[in-house]
């Protein structure tokens, strides 16, 4: 056990003695590296303040901006990258002093300008987050900024409740539980202004995942007889009776509201953050799955079915509309198609619930 633990401690002192050796550098190398890094900082300032410029002179071009108004614009852009590249140099200059002064240094990731970096940014006068850059990598390598991002996209959510139209019949006598029926909706959706120089009218298109869940009520089940689908009333005392479709669908939609515009330098961008939306418009798809599930006991045991793929519409298509302040809005939707492909009453799915759209 003895002889265990002094291999054992022999083993960690050598992993430590290995570590540290690795962290130690070259002095040379890394000032001749440092040296060099010189050259790339004025090149890449150099390389910002030409796009600046560039972005200047296209609203110059676009009548956005006067004359005088971009001189100014020019001269500051030119007075922040010649104090950028100041301030950088000084920075290994600093590093340089310090690798000359010692013999070995240990190497710090804090002030490794060659360190890899994610860089994910917000502007101080923003209302919203507005990535400047994404870039895992060495600093002096960063992603040029896009100067006009006319397409974004975001994550969309939706929860509700959900219903059945059925031929004849208000809400109020429908089969189904207002309260256990629902649907949910999780999807991707891209965003792509129409005019040039304003986003008041936007298009909104994705791929989304739905489900709509009916809770069927007195003790009523669905039944498929020459593949006509209808409810009957269960032989037995039903705990639960649901059923539920899988919708894979293309929303798109046609998005009006007001926006903010937020100007830099070296790009602009629409905010609409805190600001009202209305959309409208629809959705087209595929029913991927029909799901029936009905629980009850029968001779003291509890029993569980499950019945898959009814005489449902292969494809599925609809109406829907919301409206929201912000990332939050109330939405709605409808399929114009029936839920089975023959049935004896005609019946249309409909939902109503919340909407979140991260973007």
């Amino acid at each position: 056990m003895q002889n265990s633990i002094k291999y054992l401690v022999g083993f960690m002192l050598t992993c430590v003695v290995y570590v540290n050796y690795a962290q130690e550098v070259n002095n040379s190398e890394k000032i001749e590296q440092l040296e060099n890094q010189k050259t790339l900082v004025q090149n890449e300032e150099k390389e910002q303040l030409k796009q600046a410029v560039e972005a200047i002179n296209v609203r110059l071009d676009n009548k956005e901006i006067s004359y005088e108004e971009a001189s100014k614009l020019k001269s500051a852009a030119a007075e922040k990258h010649a104090l950028n590249i100041e301030n950088r140099l000084t920075i290994i200059e600093n590093r340089i002093a310090l690798l000359e002064r010692n013999a070995h240094v240990t190497q710090d990731t804090g002030a490794n300008l060659d360190g890899f970096t994610l860089e994910i940014g917000k502007n101080k006068d923003s209302d919203e987050y507005d990535v400047k850059s994404i870039y895992i990598g060495p600093k002096t390598k960063k992603k040029p900024v896009v100067y006009d991002r006319r397409t974004t996209s975001d994550l969309v959510f939706a929860i509700g409740f959900n219903n059945a139209i059925i031929e004849g019949q208000s809400l109020n006598d429908s089969p189904y539980k207002i309260g256990g029926s629902g649907f949910v909706e999780l999807g991707w959706a891209w965003k792509t202004r129409i005019f040039e120089n304003t986003n008041a009218v936007r298009f909104k298109y994705g791929l989304s995942v739905q489900w709509n869940k009916l809770d069927i009520k007195d003790n009523l089940y669905f039944t498929e007889e020459n593949d006509v689908v209808t409810l009957e009333e269960h032989p037995l005392n039903l705990n639960k009776s649901k059923f539920r479709t899988t919708n894979l669908v293309i929303p798109m939609h046609f998005e009006f509201g007001p926006s903010k515009k937020i100007e830099r330098d070296d790009y602009f961008r629409y905010s609409t953050y805190k600001k009202f939306k209305f959309g409208i418009g629809g959705y087209g798809g595929i029913v991927m799955q029909s799901l029936q599930k009905l629980k009850y006991d029968e001779n003291g045991s509890k029993q569980k079915d499950k019945f898959k793929d009814y005489n449902t519409n292969n494809f599925v298509y609809g109406l829907s509309s919301y409206v929201s302040w912000g990332n939050v809005g109330i939405y709605a939707k409808y399929d114009l198609s029936t839920i089975f492909k023959d049935q004896a009453i005609e019946q249309n799915n409909i939902s109503l619930g919340l909407r979140f759209d991260m973007d």
